[in-house]
């Protein structure tokens, strides 16, 4: 018994009450009260219930998350709102994608120093993927980063909380399904326009050609999004 509950019998026995039987109730049962207000307001909170109802908030709890499997969540965030043409066109792309990998097949690879073998489809082997960036300059150590192990008797360290550093450069990046093969930082104040993703696609070809040999002659589809810089009549 909670200690609101505790108080509760003490005023009623104040009051003359000498039963320890439950009276009898009137109306409807709290648990289909309490649901009912939950449907009609979703952010409802234990506190607005316990005061509507005059039930302990002890109560409200026990009731909500233990006999009617309530529990409270947050919204989950998404990038943007996509309206049904968006939909459909990620739809549209994803089928051709797909039609590709089935038309090109899968090869087999060697993985590891063990000389284990797994299939790799051959459509991806050639697609490399751009975008680009921040880079902070100094990105400060998380709190779950600072966790240690300690005994019952040990003393609780402490962090001094800093704030990740307003310096940052940006960088274009392009990888494959093998892992990086480019990162062109650009100089402090410059952004990513027509002309210098020209310059970064020009590095981006040395580098296949030193770190993926023979993938140039065999051909490579380039991805990334529709950003003015990528469109441009330049990078086309």
């Amino acid at each position: 018994m909670s200690m609101t509950q505790v108080y509760q019998w003490c005023s009623w026995f104040k009051d003359g009450r000498t039963s320890l039987q439950d009276e009898p109730r009137s109306g409807r049962p709290n648990t289909a009260r309490i649901d009912e207000l939950i449907k009609v307001d979703r952010r409802v909170k234990l506190r607005e219930i316990s005061l509507k109802l005059d039930i302990p908030k002890t109560n409200v709890y026990e009731i909500v998350h233990d006999k009617l499997g309530y529990r409270k969540v947050s919204a989950r965030w998404v990038p943007k709102m996509l309206s049904n043409e968006h939909k459909r066109q990620r739809v549209e792309i994803s089928q051709i994608l797909l039609h590709r990998c089935q038309q090109k097949g899968d090869e087999t690879v060697n993985v590891g120093p063990g000389g284990d073998h797994r299939a790799r489809n051959k459509h991806l082997k050639h697609l490399i993927t751009g975008d680009e960036t921040w880079l902070h300059l100094s990105t400060p150590e998380t709190k779950s980063d600072s966790m240690t192990w300690k005994h019952q008797s040990s003393l609780v360290t402490k962090k001094f909380k800093v704030q990740q550093t307003a310096t940052k450069v940006m960088a274009a990046v392009f990888w494959d399904s093998r892992g990086m093969i480019l990162l062109d930082i650009l100089p402090k104040g410059e952004s990513v326009n027509a002309d210098r993703y020209f310059e970064a696609i020009d590095r981006l070809r040395h580098a296949v050609r030193r770190k993926r040999p023979g993938l140039l002659r065999s051909g490579v589809v380039l991805q990334h999004d529709n950003a003015t810089p990528y469109t441009a009549k330049r990078t086309k």
